[in-house]
Order: structure tokens, then C-alpha cells, then sequence
């Protein structure tokens, strides 16, 4: 049986070597290289070309290499079998991570003290609000959001959650649907976007979605952390918020167009924060471990986990 790393953007040939030591008794290969296409029972991608995944005529599973699987499901040639993602206490930490020190970072205001530091020039402005004053809302409540909910109301924000379907989280107020999105984004003065990429959702964060945000919060104004998915935001929409103090700041992740192009307005302006979209960036081998055991327990077993449900895109 063939495993056929199919991959870009990344070292496929690292990941060949990886999964070959991991399942020995199988062979890897190279999506560009010659293989039997009757042999391959696995697929292991990342952003591969679309339609490369068909004609393969046993194909039993589909393994995403991250928690993302939006990739995969825009293929208009997907192969008919289960896609699973990644679900990893590392990678679930790491985003947690990112998302609490980013809420930090607004709350203490650091992007203007390392401006002032830049500047030298010294503002004792005394006035920081505490966590408790300020409300968080994470957008999203899968694995991430949720640890990420958890953890953020550890440091004392009041932390709400928004899903499009009903989620009932202990000790977590929740709300779910369209219908109730506007409700949700009226208590939020930190928006947290950890949602997956659907059709529903590509576009959501746009001018209408950051007018609804608060505007009675204790930071000034609401901001907006995204590191879900780059194509959920209208990032023209976020630029014109930015300067007309709809938003009062941002945090980005992801971006519309990865890398994100040097010409961006966004790598300069000054209340942005822009990181490479590494908030949860699992140790590589981690992963391929999480695949490697997906695969025997299939075979063993028929079970695979965090499998993704085609109608809704994640």
C-alpha cells in the first residue's frame, strides 16, 4: 500500500523521509513522481494542485497536515472518501498561545508604548484596564475556540463564544446562528476569529460584521484578532474601519493573499500587528506521528478521528 505525500509551500521531500520512518512497512511517495495510482491507499496533503487526487481508484482516506481543511474541500475533483484534520494538544496550545497574547497585547497596549519606544518618547499614562472590564468574543468554538475561550477566561476576561451551531460549553455563555451573531458582536470589545473556511464564512469578517462590534468598551474602541482563515476577511473592509475608528486595532494572522504581498498597507500601519500565519504551528513529527497512528487504526480497527462532514465544510 502507497502513501502519496501531495503537498506545496512546504519541503515535500522532509515529509517523504518522515512518514517512510514512521510506516516502514509501506512505500512514500512524492506527488510528481512515478507511482502505481492502483497502489495508493492514503493521501497525505497540503494545498495540493487541484484535480491531483483523482483516478486513484482505492483510495481509503484523506489526511489533512493541518487543523485547515478548506484546501482540500475546494477541490471541484475531490476523490468520494473520508478527509480527516489534525487535532493536536500542541497545536491547540500553541494557538491558545497566540490568541491570549494578543489579547494581552491590546489590553496592556503594547503596539503604542513600542511606537512610543520607537519614537522615544515617554507618556506616563497611568490608566490600564483591568481584564475583567473588557469582553472577548471568539467567533468559532471547535477545539481551538474553545481552549482558547478557556484560557482567556483564566486571565480574567469576560469571554463569550459564537458558533453557527448551537454549542453548549460549561460555563461559557454561547451563542449560535445568524440570527444571533449581531447580539454577540454588540458584547464583544476583542474579537476573536478561529473559524473554519466555508463558503458561508469566506468574507464574513467585512464592514457590516466590524460596524456591529461595541463601542462603549474600556480599550478605546473593539479590535478584531484573526487566526482562523485568511479568507474571512475583507481586509479592504478592515483598512477602512481601521481609519475611521470603527476598529481601534488589529491582530492578522492570515491574510487573503499568503504571503502577504509587500505592497499590503497593512505591514505598516500602525495599528496593526501582522504575524506569518505560524500562531499554531505544530512540531512537524507530531503530526506525522497523529497520521501514522490514523492509519493503523484504520486498518485495525475501521476507525478514523476528526473526520470532516462534506456539508459543512469542516
Amino acid at each position: 500500500m502507497t502513501v502519496l505525500v501531495a503537498i506545496s509551500g512546504w519541503e515535500v521531500d522532509d515529509w517523504v523521509a518522515r512518514l517512510s520512518k514512521l510506516l516502514p512497512d509501506r512505500k512514500v511517495v512524492a506527488l510528481g513522481e512515478p507511482f502505481d495510482r492502483r497502489d495508493v491507499h492514503y493521501v497525505v496533503t497540503w494545498k495540493h494542485p487541484p484535480g491531483a487526487l483523482a483516478g486513484l481508484p482505492n483510495l481509503a482516506a484523506i489526511f489533512s497536515l493541518g487543523a485547515g481543511v478548506d484546501h482540500i474541500m475546494s477541490d471541484p475533483r475531490l476523490p468520494d472518501v473520508p478527509v480527516a484534520r489534525v487535532v493536536d494538544p500542541d497545536l491547540t496550545n500553541r494557538m491558545s498561545e497566540y490568541v491570549v497574547l494578543h489579547a494581552l497585547a491590546h489590553l496592556r497596549q503594547l503596539p503604542r508604548y513600542l511606537g512610543q519606544q520607537a519614537a522615544r518618547v515617554w507618556e506616563d499614562d497611568r490608566f490600564q484596564p483591568a481584564a475583567g472590564d473588557v469582553r472577548v468574543g471568539v467567533m468559532g468554538l471547535g477545539v481551538l475556540g474553545e481552549d482558547a475561550a478557556r484560557k482567556l477566561s483564566t486571565m480574567g476576561f469576560r469571554v463569550a463564544g459564537w458558533s453557527r451551531r448551537r454549542k453548549e460549553i460549561a460555563g461559557l455563555e454561547t451563542y449560535a446562528g445568524a440570527e444571533a451573531l449581531f447580539a454577540f458582536l454588540a458584547r464583544t470589545d476583542i474579537l476573536v476569529s478561529l473559524l473554519p473556511l466555508t463558503p458561508d464564512t469566506r468574507g464574513l469578517i467585512d464592514r457590516t460584521l466590524l460596524a456591529g462590534l461595541a463601542k462603549d468598551g474600556p480599550l478605546g474602541g473593539p479590535v478584531l484578532i484573526n487566526a482562523g482563515r485568511g479568507g474571512l476577511q475583507v481586509e479592504a473592509d478592515i483598512l477602512a474601519a481601521l481609519e475611521d475608528g470603527t476598529l481601534k486595532a488589529a491582530s492578522l494572522d492570515v491574510f487573503e493573499t499568503e504571503p502577504l504581498p509587500p505592497d499590503s498597507p497593512l505591514w505598516t500601519h500602525p495599528r496593526v500587528i501582522v504575524t506569518p500565519h505560524n500562531a499554531a504551528m505544530s512540531h512537524p513529527d507530531a503530526i506525522g506521528r497523529l497520521i501514522a497512528e490514523q492509519i493503523r487504526a484504520y486498518e485495525e480497527r475501521g476507525e478514523l478521528a476528526n473526520v470532516v462532514d462534506p456539508a459543512v465544510g469542516y
